[in-house]
């Protein structure tokens, strides 16, 4: 049982003078206002349930506790033996930053100092650290002589600055309520002092439901961080304080805003909490800044960043004299980091890091690498250490993974990322050499798995379950963390091996064993797959002359993905139109500076993986990947079912790239000459080959 000093005072004057103390009385006496003496009581009124006794009110507003005298008598001697927990730092600065952010209004230092039961001279402290860290939110903080403390900045700059110090210093925390709202009850009505819970649990309700009919999937920190940011939207809205910026119109035709309005409608519509359309952009700005948790959704995208991530791949290789390039692991995780990466930066959103200082002292060399890569092929975008330091997780993973041989099943609960959970479950995998097959989880998802599969699971946050061991590390895995889980290993051997055969394990002959990495039939069954992948693609390549001209080019689309139904390669034309329709709405397909356009798409009724070009005799106007409009002569088609293998999506990424890798392949793409494509696609696949599988 936690309980704070003041907290622990205030039950012992009720106890002693029962029905005498009212809020006001007990306020005067520990020279604190009443507001903070009626959020004690509520926290009281919890710990008084946990001995069967109720707070209660006299007809003049005394404070008695009721309940039998066992009871009281067994809460006495508890007080007696605790020692009482009072308020963090952080704690004490939060509380601090939500009476400033109340309003403009200067609050004297003798009424803050009172709020936060600290001295002034603490707080002057408090407000000297605050200060530099709000500079990076453009948020300021005025201090004058005789007139008091004030909170200076735009609404939206004061929004991101709440949210950054919830999800830097209480992360943990917010986890833990978030992902165990069925245990707040009646007694809990704030979270932090501030996010409601009747709010947090809606938009957790709101979040599942769309995210679940997405094909966006947040890692574990951002889906925290969106629904504590709606929160804050809906709470400082309904307050008064609104957003006064203007935002592009853009915003408000893109895939994100539609899943923001989905998730927000049952506030956008209430009378009390009404959020507004520029609260629905902004949220929609943190949602395209998140991090995903798979980089399969965003296969091929961006043909461009597909092509710099590629090349930065390769300049890392150089540097580190490694070869990286073939990991396509390596590249749909920095796929899925980059995009919403450039993104933040270009909003100049803030992103805190924990590991940034850690990651550049472990792995140095490595963040050079990654730094002077990004410096040259991104030259026009500067990325903060913070952003570095989780593009080096997802090289370290890479890096790692090269070096283990291992023998039993583990499962890793990580919610900061899915670079930070490659990393940690690499590092398991070379240090702990037993454990041979790893699983990454998110807390959403750990609660629908079998997780008696595992023998062993890895956890860098407390998780929301009593009658579960697990190992609590740290994400970097320092050698405690190490110990602990071979000490886990070793208390239970008896269990572990039950109904296991063990694995024999070559440690002086690392080749062999890196190529017994994967069961034979699944080598096979990857073969297939590559076989199937490039057959289908060759055999249904074709290049369609238009001369006639047609009215716009969602005319060609039609004619296209016709002429894929009467050959028998997909079903439902309506709706695989309709699909790449949505998706040219959500961000120009365009490629600059090559005449061409690709409209790519999965569908369930798209039988087979294709590739056409549309060579137009007369020029079409698309929107391009740089948000120009640009005149288009070849529009290139990629279809594919809906559920691909990872080989599957490896090819259709080679394509992608292929067409700009450079100036030769560019102009054979944009030939319209059929037999000299279908040659380069050839060489393509060739080369492929050679590299991934034949050498294997």
């Amino acid at each position: 049982m936690f309980i704070t000093s003041r907290e622990k005072e205030i039950i012992e004057l009720i106890i002693k003078t029962s029905g005498k103390h009212t809020p006001f009385s007990i306020a005067t006496f520990l020279n604190v206002s009443v507001r903070t003496v009626h959020r004690d009581l509520r926290a009281i009124e919890r710990v008084l349930k946990n001995f069967d006794l109720t707070l209660e009110r006299t007809s003049d507003n005394g404070l008695m506790i009721m309940g039998k005298n066992e009871h009281v008598f067994k809460l006495v001697q508890a007080l007696m033996h605790i020692e009482p927990v009072d308020q963090s730092p952080q704690q004490r600065k939060l509380i601090l930053l939500l009476s400033l952010i109340r309003g403009e209004e200067s609050f004297k230092l003798q009424v803050l100092s009172r709020e936060l039961g600290v001295s002034t001279t603490t707080l002057s402290s408090y407000l000297d650290e605050l200060a530099d860290w709000l500079k990076d939110f453009k948020v300021t903080l005025l201090r004058k002589r005789g007139v008091g403390v004030s909170l200076h900045g735009s609404e939206e700059s004061k929004r991101k600055m709440l949210a950054a110090y919830l999800l830097m210093h209480f992360a943990e925390e917010l986890i833990q309520d978030l992902f165990h709202t069925e245990n707040f009850g009646n007694d809990k009505k704030e979270v932090l002092h501030y996010l409601k819970v009747p709010h947090l649990i809606k938009i957790k309700e709101a979040v599942n439901r769309t995210m679940q009919l997405s094909i966006s999937k947040l890692a574990d920190s951002d889906y925290i961080g969106l629904i504590v940011h709606i929160c804050i939207a809906i709470q400082r809205t309904s307050d008064g304080f609104l957003l006064e910026e203007e935002y592009d119109n853009s915003i408000r035709f893109s895939h994100e805003y539609k899943l923001i309005e989905e998730i927000c409608s049952d506030f956008i519509h209430s009378d009390q909490e009404a959020l507004t359309e520029k609260d629905i952009c902004f949220l929609t700005i943190i949602f395209k800044g998140s991090k995903l948790q798979e980089g399969y959704y965003i296969y091929n995208d961006s043909i461009i960043l597909s092509s710099l991530i590629k090349k930065m791949i390769e300049e890392v290789s150089a540097q580190l004299h490694v070869n990286l390039e073939d990991d396509f692991s390596l590249f749909q995780g920095l796929l899925a980091h980059m995009e919403p990466s450039l993104f933040r930066i270009k909003q100049k959103m803030a992103l805190f890091n924990p590991l940034t200082e850690d990651i550049r002292r472990k792995y140095p060399v490595l963040f050079m690498a990654v730094r002077n890569s990004l410096e040259k092929h991104f030259k026009e975008v500067s990325f903060p250490d913070d952003e570095v330091a989780y593009l080096v997780l997802h090289f370290g993973s890479a890096l790692v993974l090269r070096e283990e041989a291992i023998a039993l099943k583990a499962l890793i609960v990580c919610p900061t990322g899915i670079g930070t959970s490659k990393m940690l479950a690499s590092r398991v995998k070379k240090e702990v050499i037993e454990i041979q097959y790893v699983e990454i989880s998110s807390l959403m998802e750990i609660q629908n798995r079998d997780l008696s599969q595992y023998d062993v699971i890895i956890s860098t946050v407390r998780l929301p379950f009593t009658h579960l061991d697990y190992i609590l590390v740290t994400p970097l895995l320092n050698e405690d963390d190490v110990s602990s889980i071979h000490q886990f290993l070793q208390n239970h051997i008896g269990d572990l091996t039950k109904n296991k055969s063990y694995a024999t394990i070559h440690y002086d002959e690392a080749t062999f064993s890196s190529r017994l990495k994967k069961p034979f039939r699944n080598v096979l069954k990857e073969v297939e797959d590559v076989y199937r992948s490039m057959e289908a693609i060759l055999n249904h390549f074709t290049v369609l002359h238009f001369k006639s001209p047609l009215s716009n080019h969602k005319e060609i689309i039609k004619k296209v993905v016709q002429q894929q139904e009467d050959k028998g390669l997909l079903s439902q034309k309506t709706e695989v139109v309709k699909k790449l329709e949505e998706r040219e709405e959500k961000g120009g397909l365009g490629i600059p500076e090559t005449g061409m356009a690709l409209f790519h798409t999965k569908h369930s009724s798209i039988a087979t993986l294709s590739f056409q070009i549309a060579h137009l005799e007369e020029a079409c106007t698309v929107k391009g990947m740089d948000g120009k409009d640009m005149e288009v002569w070849n529009m290139l088609f990629m279809l594919a079912p809906e559920n691909l293998s990872t080989r599957q999506q490896e090819i259709l990424s080679l394509i992608s790239t292929t067409l700009i890798e450079d100036k030769e392949a560019m102009m054979i793409f944009s030939s319209s000459n059929e037999n000299i494509i279908r040659q380069k696609l050839e060489e393509t696949f060739y080369e492929y080959l050679q590299n991934n599988l034949i050498k294997e």
